[in-house]
């Protein structure tokens, strides 16, 4: 793991941290496991349901249970990952400590996107009773994207480019609202999720 300041911009704080998780082979396992779970994909499901006016996507959602079965330890992989960037992430904004001490994972989803589709609206990841228990998004880009698929954070003017093992994590409220630029090229793949209050 390694510390990247890609999610600068002229208007800082805007608390996305970055990172590149290492080793990128960890990325091409989880889109062989999408590629190869047909069974599971699904279109893209938002708060509303599924509406590809607002998510054009397909999905495999996994819930934290499933992580421990036969055939998905490249999860446990992963979030072995992710987990020493939420350190990083506190140690660079240590009043997160004072909000709790320990937070978990609930379901995830890893996602494609073909030429033409995206997340289309404008949202946020916290936005009403039934999502009050996040309190960070993560997104790992899973590929390299020659063309559209960035993430756009509205309130920052900032637009993220997707590159392999790139990993952003940010406050689930509405300042960081942001959606998904038109892909214009080749696939797009991202696992994403949230880091939730412990019950």
């Amino acid at each position: 793991m390694e510390r990247v300041n890609k999610a600068n911009s002229n208007l800082n704080p805007n608390f996305i941290g970055s990172w590149l998780i290492k080793p990128t082979s960890i990325c091409d396992e989880l889109i062989d496991y999408f590629e190869s779970k047909e069974d599971k994909q699904r279109k893209g499901i938002c708060s509303g349901g599924i509406n590809t006016e607002t998510k054009d996507s397909i999905d495999i959602t996994i819930k934290p249970k499933e992580i421990l079965l036969p055939g998905n330890e490249i999860f446990k992989k992963y979030f072995n990952e992710l987990f020493l960037c939420q350190l990083d992430y506190v140690k660079q904004w240590p009043f997160i400590n004072e909000i709790s001490k320990k937070f978990e994972i609930g379901s995830f989803n890893l996602q494609r996107y073909k030429p033409g589709q995206h997340f289309k609206k404008i949202h946020t990841e916290r936005s009403g009773i039934d999502s009050l228990h996040r309190i960070f998004a993560f997104m790992t880009y899973l590929n390299n994207v020659e063309e559209g698929g960035s993430t756009y954070f509205k309130h920052y003017d900032l637009e993220i480019q997707p590159q392999q093992g790139l990993t952003l994590i940010w406050p689930a409220e509405w300042t960081h609202a942001h959606k998904g630029n038109i892909l214009k090229k080749g696939s797009k793949y991202i696992i994403t999720g949230w880091l939730n209050f412990s019950f």
